[in-house]
């Protein structure tokens, strides 16, 4: 019973940390007032950047560094659309989804010989060394250093929104821009900084799943998790803990997936849908109920009062 207890720890801290930073990366944007769709083409095109300068350098945390740098690219696009030219956000984050798994696509066959999956490359070091447990039921927590990551980001997010000045800046141009405008607040440049920071969070995240769980790229790696994300953003009720806590059940459910895979009753495709069922569920229950940021979506005009 134990063992069954770590490991379901174990895996639910694993499928959680790309879910958190992808989460965490949804909240600051939205909390800025730009609703951000694109997390999951984020996560994706983060997911093979860190594949590549991992591959390239030999070094993993150079591929950490290359998903986020790629992750705020991407999110570079979505805020000169949505905040300077004023276009819808939601469209502009589809757009996104669309786009960036394509060009991940591309780059990978372009860097692995016309291949539609990486290479396997150099890991992120595990956060325990579970070596020396022996058979005790601590051998089966292997976690990677992403997890303290994500809950380290977590607590720094949610000390910046609410315990700085600049967090309150970020929160009150999500509320009311234009009466932060008359406070000497510059919605743009704060709106840019949140979005590229999403963009960051999110190509993190991608590169927790390819860094740290499945060790290269594929198509797949990143298949719905950015969405997953979002609904955590909502569950969490824009909070950086509220996210964190939400990302945990929904690992919890793909923990769920692993552990009763192995077994006949259930039928393994059924268990697959678990995590997405889940999503559609909070969704269903708390979309309305949770209240988002009073500008969240809405595009600002300078001067517009």
């Amino acid at each position: 019973m134990l063992d069954n207890l770590v490991l379901v720890l174990s895996i639910t801290l694993m499928y959680s940390t790309p879910l958190v930073f992808g989460a965490l990366g949804g909240v600051i944007s939205e909390r800025s007032g730009v609703t951000n769709i694109g997390i999951e083409g984020m996560m994706n095109v983060g997911a093979f950047a860190g594949v590549a300068g991992s591959y390239v350098s030999g070094n993993p945390w150079i591929g950490l560094l290359c998903a986020g740098l790629a992750g705020g690219l991407v999110a570079l696009l979505h805020a000169v659309a949505s905040v300077t030219f004023n276009a819808d956000q939601t469209i502009s984050g589809v757009a996104i989804n669309l786009l960036a798994p394509g060009i991940a696509l591309f780059a990978c066959r372009r860097t692995f010989d016309g291949a539609a999956m990486s290479s396997v490359v150099n890991t992120l070091p595990k956060l325990v060394d579970t070596s020396g447990f022996g058979d005790s039921p601590l051998s089966s927590l292997n976690l990677d250093v992403t997890v303290l990551l994500g809950l380290i980001a977590a607590v720094v997010m949610w000390f910046v929104l609410y315990r700085t000045k600049w967090g309150l800046r970020v929160r009150s141009v999500g509320e009311h821009p234009e009466a932060s405008e008359t406070l000497g607040i510059n919605v743009y440049r704060t709106r840019y900084v949140c979005v590229i920071l999403s963009g960051v969070l999110a190509g993190f995240g991608g590169a927790s799943m390819t860094l740290a769980i499945i060790s290269q790229y594929t198509q797949t790696a990143i298949s719905g998790q950015g969405f997953i994300a979002l609904a955590a953003v909502i569950f969490g009720k824009w909070t950086p803990h509220g996210a964190y806590l939400a990302c945990l059940l929904f690992g919890f459910t793909q923990a769920l997936t692993v552990m009763l895979g192995g077994g006949s009753v259930v039928p393994t495709q059924i268990l697959a849908m678990l995590p997405y069922v889940m999503t559609v569920l909070v969704l269903v229950f708390f979309v309305g109920r949770s209240v988002a940021p009073k500008a969240d979506g809405v595009p600002y005009i300078k001067g517009s009062r």
